[in-house]
């Protein structure tokens, strides 16, 4: 084989096609390309070893952005690690820092950066990939920095030793290495392709050795790899002429593959190589080692230089690598070498939960937002491969939230119904991610959703209508209730403040409201014989926009006091002219307790009637000369029950134009009555005892009912002081109480005579018109006819009571 002809000795040609193409693959890297591969993909290509700054690509001109959308759209990156920054002002994607291919791929063919490229306003996300080129800036190294050989002097021309492989951590046409040998004539270098594909040099015995002329040969062996501009390394080979051990060992296999599972406990077998050497003694003795490996490979395993044995000695991970090779040499006592391959499959191992990231969370979110809005977007990533790499995301906890999956595993949190900030000001949720290795793993995040507040509630008042007693003569700006109203709504929204929104005409006037308390004031002093009650409306607004207002009633009630003196008829009264007011008490309910009123006595039939309900007793006719100066009159009441039950009032009316004109009347009248006839005296006598023993009858028949049914709720505050109207026993400190028939009873406390004016209850609210909220006798609009007994007749009647007032 020495000197064959094309042959040039100690170097091996570099193939011009492949320095070719990696000018044009450098050139074509230099230009930093970019493509779009599909929607919300962005992809670029940029060599490795671009300085700090170094421009990518225009990244927001690639999604569509332009200048003046970017600081509304907020344009942003999200990575595990910011190999790159994106500028603020023109969207343009930079390196923010030296990118060194093979220190974050290894020995990969390809290598890129995925990251994801975020906007607001609206929330999207795109995915954004960066391929990392590599660039020839690695040498071609040797492990060792001399080869050592022995050659014994008998070997023929032609043998072939093999020699170290160069290693380059470039890939592609960088990596391509060529071998060169220099130094002396009597060996040449062959390359021999091993099973991986790479070039394994060989040292080739061009002519035969004669140790006793040159027992040593000093030789240089040279890598050039195929990157542009060219790199190389040399180390140097030494070999020794020796004699005798003519055998070298040889290996089982070529090549030893196993596949192994991630995470072995350090100490673990892997294989095992086996070599054999013909020779005896030490020259058959066989020991092993590794050839030129990177350092990173002798970390993870070891090999026994007796037995063979490949075994773990560090901690396998999937995801930083999934293959290993490496070559093995096998030495005899001889100094005969021989070399294999080892290839180390790694399995994967369902031994990484999945990873959950925030990418962006949307907090606080109004209460009015529609049912799909998205609040959160959520990056999920397992490490694992396979099966044991798929991920699913769900949500744990009550709330009106969903998750749905995105592209590239990404998710959005949406909201899945409307939101009610009265109900929950905030939603705590659980993101859960969870692997479909076995077993399972999952990993979990807390979500927190701040729910802000809108004007969606109105103020809601304590009560629909309201009613106050105020008694007359009362001093002007007195308190006369106070009204309250809730609103459910936060800060502003919530906060009520109080306007008077209507009423009873001219009640305006009388009372006014405090905006911050709601506390009703009388503007004026009341007189109960000018207004008697009145209404008014008060409304209850927020501070939201547009505010939100509700509306509730206040229905005054007048007192009456004892601030009138008696009035005597004049003569000179017209028709219609209030004389006195006859008011009854029945104990019952419903119709048992509808009252109504008749003159069933009068000297004089068409000079006065009598209300049929109100009791009260006017003139129906002006009063004339002719008219007899002392009337006396007697009423009826009568209540509606079956049967029905009466009781009657006597009034003794004096026609006079004063007091003072009157008093002779009176004293006449009372002295008359010590004079009469003795028969009239016996039969007046009988009558009242008769009269007697009736009431005594009635009245212990009521007391027995009283006893038997319980106290009526009228009297239930009744004390050991009493006073009586109409035949009643009531207490003499009794103020205000609910009597049949819905009357509020109103006493004047210390009064010579008890007096009790009954008012109706207030209507039903629907029923008051807007302009004037008014019950029974309004404000300003007193009528003549009013009736103090109106309203729909009641239900059980005992025997009614009466007073003239």
């Amino acid at each position: 084989m020495a000197g064959g002809p094309g042959r040039v000795p100690g170097r091996v040609p570099v193939p011009s096609r492949g320095r070719a193409a990696g000018r044009v693959l450098l050139a074509a890297l230099l230009l930093g390309s970019w493509c779009r591969a599909a929607p919300e993909r962005i992809r670029y290509a940029i060599p490795e070893e671009l300085g700090r700054g170094s421009l990518v690509g225009p990244l927001a001109r690639d999604l569509g952005l332009s200048p003046a959308e970017l600081p509304a759209r907020k344009l942003r990156l999200s990575a595990e690690k910011q190999y790159f920054t994106v500028s603020e002002e023109t969207g343009n994607l930079y390196v923010s820092e030296r990118l060194d291919r093979e220190e974050m791929c290894g020995e990969s063919a390809s290598c890129s950066v995925s990251f994801e490229a975020l906007v607001q306003n609206p929330l999207n996300v795109f995915h954004v990939e960066v391929a990392i080129q590599d660039v020839n800036d690695n040498t071609p190294a040797f492990s060792k920095p001399a080869l050592d050989l022995e050659i014994g002097e008998w070997t023929l021309p032609g043998a072939r030793f093999p020699l170290e492989m160069a290693r380059d951590a470039d890939v592609g046409s960088n990596s391509l290495l060529t071998y060169e040998l220099t130094g002396d004539p009597s060996f040449s270098l062959a390359v021999k392709e091993s099973s991986g594909g790479k070039q394994q040099p060989e040292l080739v015995v061009e002519r035969a050795l004669d140790r006793e002329k040159q027992s040593s040969f000093q030789l240089v062996l040279t890598a050039v790899d195929g990157g542009e501009p060219v790199r190389s390394g040399t180390v140097q080979v030494r070999v020794n002429v020796t004699d005798a051990n003519d055998n070298a060992p040889v290996f089982s296999k070529g090549v030893y593959e196993a596949r192994v599972r991630e995470n072995l406990p350090a100490g673990s077998l892997v294989l095992r190589v086996r070599a054999t050497d013909a020779d005896a003694g030490s020259n058959g003795r066989v020991s092993y080692s590794f050839g030129n490996v990177p350092d990173g490979v002798r970390a993870l395993f070891s090999v026994d230089s007796d037995s063979g044995e490949v075994r773990t000695a560090g901690p396998l991970d999937f995801e930083e690598r999934s293959k290993y090779g490496f070559g093995l040499e096998a030495r005899d006592g001889g100094g005969l070498t021989a070399h294999c391959e080892v290839q180390i499959d790694i399995t994967d191992e369902n031994d990484n939960a999945p990873e959950i990231t925030m990418l962006s969370v949307s907090s606080p979110v109004p209460e009015d937002a529609p049912a799909g809005t998205v609040v959160a977007l959520v990056k999920v990533r397992d490490r694992d491969s396979g099966e044991n790499g798929q991920v699913w995301c769900e949500l744990s906890g009550e709330a009106p939230l969903s998750i749905v999956a995105s592209s590239g595993g990404s998710y959005k949190v949406v909201t899945s119904s409307a939101l009610d900030r009265e109900q929950a000001a905030e939603h705590r949720v659980t993101v859960v991610a969870r692997d479909r290795g076995i077993p399972a793993l999952s990993s979990r995040t807390a979500l927190v959703l701040e729910v802000s507040d809108v004007n969606d509630n109105a103020p809601v008042f304590e009560e629909a209508a309201y009613s106050a007693y105020v008694a007359e003569n009362n001093a002007a700006g007195a308190a006369v209730l106070r009204v309250r109203a809730r609103d459910a709504d936060a800060g502003a929204n919530g906060r009520v403040s109080y306007w008077l929104a209507g009423g009873s005409a001219g009640a305006a006037p009388y009372v006014s409201v405090e905006a911050r308390s709601g506390t009703v004031y009388a503007q004026r002093s009341f007189d109960y014989e000018q207004c008697r009650e009145f209404a008014v409306a008060v409304r209850a607004q927020d501070g939201g926009a547009p505010a939100r207002s509700s509306t509730a009633t206040v229905r005054v009630f007048v007192l009456d006091r004892n601030d009138n003196a008696p009035r005597v008829v004049p003569r000179s009264a017209e028709a219609g002219y209030l004389v006195a007011k006859v008011v009854a008490v029945d104990a019952d309910a419903g119709r048992n307790a509808w009252l109504s009123y008749e003159l069933v006595q009068a000297p004089e039939p068409a000079l006065f009637r009598v209300g049929l309900h109100s009791g009260e007793v006017r003139t129906a006719r002006a009063v004339s000369e002719r008219d007899a100066a002392k009337q006396r009159l007697v009423a009826v009441v009568k209540d509606h029950g079956q049967p029905a039950l009466s009781a009657t009032a006597t009034l003794h009316v004096v026609l006079a134009e004063s007091l003072q004109e009157a008093l002779p009347e009176l004293s006449e009248r009372a002295a008359g009555a010590d004079s009469p006839a003795e028969l009239q005296f016996y039969l007046v006598l009988a009558l009242a005892l008769l009269s007697a023993l009736f009431l005594l009858s009635v009245a212990l028949a009521v007391l027995a009912r009283v006893r038997r049914a319980g106290p009526p709720a009228v009297l239930r505050c009744l004390g050991a002081q009493r006073f009586s109207v109409a035949g009643a026993a009531f207490p003499a400190d009794f103020c205000e109480g609910t009597l049949p028939y819905s009357y509020n009873l109103c006493v004047a406390p210390g009064r010579a005579v008890a007096e009790a004016a009954w008012l109706p209850p207030p209507p039903p609210l629907a029923s008051l018109p807007a302009e004037e909220l008014v019950g029974g006798e309004p404000c300003g609009k007193r009528s003549p006819s009013s009736s103090a007994g109106a309203g729909e007749p009641p239900a059980d009647a005992d025997a009614p009571q009466s007073e003239i007032r």
